[in-house]
């Protein structure tokens, strides 16, 4: 997501279109992206740590983007992250 007092553009459209649409209590929106990633590690804590090192290095841009990470144990041992 963009860091708060970043511009967001598609985020301030979006706002601007909600009344006309039917939505007149939605506000503050802000647009961010979403990556899915499956990682092979030791558990869960292993595959965090390497998620949010990828990001931190190369996913997101941490001078303007905040993210967060979600680890999901998957089927058969894989820990989606």
């Amino acid at each position: 997501m963009p860091k708060e007092g970043i511009a967001d553009p598609q985020g301030q459209t979006i706002e601007r279109a909600l009344p006309s649409l039917g939505f007149p209590a939605m506000h503050e929106v802000r647009v961010g992206k979403r990556i899915e990633l499956v990682v092979d590690a030791a558990d869960s804590a292993a595959a965090e740590a390497s998620v949010k090192a990828a990001c931190t290095r190369f996913l997101a841009n941490p001078v303007i983007e905040d993210f967060s990470v979600q680890v999901v144990p998957g089927a058969g041992g894989e820990v989606p992250a």
